[in-house]
């Protein structure tokens, strides 16, 4: 997370291209789950870093929404535990 991170904020003034967005939506998830499902703890899995990445991705995902108009398919930055919790 730390590599993607820095990555991301050395590229801070450039917006990411949609494969780029769709790409990283799809690692950062993933790990995070795959983190999640070993029993690694919350507070240790929201650190600082992954806040940053998960913030700018999700700015990413709006910016690519508005100007790509659904070129994402579906690929979302949001969990779909927090989907389930807002229908409650």
């Amino acid at each position: 997370m730390n590599v993607v991170c820095t990555w991301l904020t050395d590229r801070m003034d450039l917006q990411l291209h949609i494969y780029q967005l769709k790409t990283l939506i799809r690692i950062v998830k993933k790990t995070y789950r795959d983190f999640r499902l070993q029993g690694v703890l919350d507070s240790t899995l929201n650190s600082k870093t992954y806040e940053t990445i998960r913030n700018r991705l999700t700015v990413e995902e709006a910016t690519a929404s508005v100007s790509e108009g659904g070129g994402l398919q579906g690929i979302t930055m949001k969990d779909s535990d927090e989907e389930d919790e807002e229908d409650d």
